[in-house]
């Protein structure tokens, strides 16, 4: 696992690449290389935490005669079959097991199309002498980071967006769009970054760049796609994600060093150290959290963790968490991030906890976005069934009473306007998918980011149209498929999977997912929807896959996210930092944020008058966002 880091261009400067490699040393504590073309157009840079091939896994790489070059971030797990492949094909190799040179030379064999061979989470960056090209790819999930910048016929790429601040000339400006979709989402959605010019290589993409000129150009080379098998039953397809999920667990616990796991006491985390134990891993040790304050008792599921852990007799830590502690981490935890994000911020401390014992952590991300993500398609289920209703009772037959209360139903469940285009949508029996996801319900609708909170004119930016775009690319008309393809696409890569590679790298830790193994991802997509996931109980297949694995009590438990109490903590120990953030006196200065905001949502919470802890939080979280990496730069220490 690295930190990445190149510039091509005619300017490139050696001082600055190496300023920019060492800003991301937590990334990689273990090692350094740079590398700097002969013609000084190509400079690529990385740092180093060992994890495979200890010894000889050196970077930047390159082929024996030096014409290819490397910089990688990542594990390839089948890199092992892949190496007698390319062996036999003539390809002499150096090291004794690294994947990096695997990577080399299946770019030799295969061009762009070694992406489709490739198992694994990835970011790399290929120079390649004889063909005068950059040649740059991000694994399919979007599990490792890619930044980049162009300007003026130049590009520099990075794991972290921080070190592209380094480049001169380079001022950091609020992306105006990117603040917009963020206020609903919590995360920034995209290719798109927080910052004017910095870009982000969607996940399953790959960049191609002329070294001499022009542009960059994206090219996607897999996303998620519905193919239903209807041939198999229940029993079967249980059958098929123990195994299935067996053997990815298998695969990306490939490492020469100790393998944690990450334990939140959920369904999901919980599979992964029952299926380490059936993948023949007889040594786990395994880390939670929890909170230290009565009041936060709700958020704490460490006994579910405890029952896991002593099922497999695994080497358990727990962390009890304080209001205190995250206020003073975090400073540091929005450096780190790079970018504002507005969800929970508890995977800090298990990573921290994790740091002095393990180099490798698996956790449970993705089990959500396959099955079911807490329920979102429902509100579309239930209200196409009220649509449907409601249009019989328009048409009459004695159903005018019926059809006029669900109308007043239906209106009520979006936000102002939906009830006066009722006719349209109960004609085709349609509910406009980005106006109804559920994002904006539960923090800030386009309407009230436009009329309430921003203080600029965003009347052209529509976060509902973004996500109704991106839903409409699915290839499958089911509204569970279609919740599904457009979380796997955005709220995976750029909210938790950003989260996790920030927060395990700032640990020197690297978080494997094996639930995103494309295999088994791609498996779970072919499950018809119906059978995939139930309105009643979301993850019942995955259960009925794993359950005898799992304490009874996990299995009747309610799902909860693995989140923070921030109601209680905004009125505690961070409520004189919330304050002073969201004054307005700053906003005003400020000119994102309306003022009035802190009279609206900031000032009747902290008086204890009403709960708007999840509208003040992602404010609250950009603003000291803002502090860090515009006004004052922080992010440099």
């Amino acid at each position: 696992m690295c930190g990445i880091v190149g510039w091509i261009g005619k300017n490139v400067c050696r001082d600055t690449l190496l300023r920019m490699n060492d800003l991301a040393a937590h990334r990689g504590p273990n090692d350094s290389g740079s590398y700097l073309s002969p013609d000084g157009r190509v400079g690529l840079a990385m740092r180093r935490l060992s994890i495979l091939d200890l010894a000889g896994g050196h970077q930047p790489m390159c082929n024996e005669d030096g014409q290819v070059w490397i910089v990688f971030n990542g594990e390839i797990y089948n890199a092992p079959e892949l190496r007698p492949e390319l062996e036999a094909k003539g390809h002499h190799f150096r090291t004794h097991n690294s994947d990096t040179e695997v990577l080399i030379h299946l770019y030799e064999e295969y061009g762009t199309g070694m992406l489709d061979r490739l198992n694994g989470m990835f970011a790399f960056a290929i120079h390649d002498r004889r063909r005068d090209i950059l040649f740059a790819a991000r694994d399919r999930l979007g599990i490792k980071p890619f930044y980049y910048t162009e300007q003026h016929g130049s590009l520099a790429f990075a794991s972290e967006m921080k070190s592209l601040l380094l480049l001169p000339g380079f001022v950091p400006e609020v992306d105006r769009e990117s603040l917009f979709h963020y206020l609903t989402l919590l995360y920034v959605p995209g290719p798109a970054s927080i910052l004017k010019g910095i870009s982000r290589l969607p996940a399953g993409c790959f960049l191609e760049k002329t070294i001499s000129g022009g542009s960059a150009e994206i090219t996607r080379y897999w996303r998620p796609r519905f193919r239903p098998d209807p041939g198999p039953t229940v029993e079967e397809w249980s059958r098929r994600i123990r195994t299935s999920l067996r053997d990815a667990v298998r695969r990306w616990t490939l490492s020469d060093v100790p393998i944690g796991c990450s334990l939140s006491g959920g369904l999901d985390s919980s599979s992964i150290v029952g299926l380490m134990r059936e993948a023949g891993i007889n040594r786990i040790k395994t880390y939670s959290l929890g909170f230290s304050g009565k009041e936060e008792a709700g958020w704490d599921e460490l006994p579910l963790a405890r029952q896991v852990a002593a099922r497999w007799g695994t080497e358990h830590k727990e962390f009890l968490l304080s209001d205190q502690e995250i206020l003073q981490d975090l400073p540091t935890m929005v450096r780190h991030l790079d970018e504002p994000y507005g969800g929970g911020l508890p995977s800090w401390y298990i990573y921290r906890l994790m740091a002095p014992d393990v180099r490798v952590a698996l956790t449970g991300t993705g089990g959500d976005e396959i099955f079911g993500n807490y329920g979102k398609f429902r509100r579309y289920e239930e209200s196409r069934r009220l649509l449907a209703l409601c249009h019989l009772g328009a048409r009459g037959r004695g159903c005018r009473a019926t059809g006029a209360a669900l109308l007043r139903a239906v209106a009520r469940l979006g936000p102002g306007g939906f009830a006066s285009r009722l006719e349209f949508a109960a004609a085709t029996l349609e509910f406009p998918f980005g106006r109804h996801y559920h994002a904006q319900f539960n923090y800030f609708s386009d309407e009230t980011k436009r009329k309430e909170i921003l203080g600029f004119n965003s009347a052209s930016y529509s976060t509902a149209r973004y996500m109704e775009e991106l839903a409409d690319d699915c290839d499958s008309p089911d509204i569970r498929d279609r919740v599904a393809y457009a979380d796997l696409l955005t709220q995976l890569p750029e909210e938790f999977l950003l989260m996790t590679d920030r927060f395990s790298m700032a640990h020197h830790v690297e978080a494997r997912v094996p639930m995103l193994d494309h295999l088994f991802v791609e498996e779970m997509l072919r499950i018809p929807a119906a059978l995939r996931t139930r309105p009643d109980d979301l993850k019942y297949l995955l259960k009925k896959a794993v359950g005898d694995l799992l304490p009874p009590a996990l299995l009747q438990t309610r799902k909860r996210g693995f989140d923070l109490p921030v109601a209680l903590w905004l009125r505690g120990g961070l409520r004189a930092m919330a304050e002073e953030l969201l004054s307005p006196s700053r906003l005003r200065a400020q000119g994102l944020i309306r003022p009035e905001f802190h009279a609206r949502y900031v000032a009747p919470h902290m008086a204890g008058n009403a709960d708007h802890a999840w509208r003040i939080w992602p404010l609250f979280m950009f603003q000291l966002w803002h502090r860090t990496f515009v006004e004052e730069h922080l992010w440099t220490r």
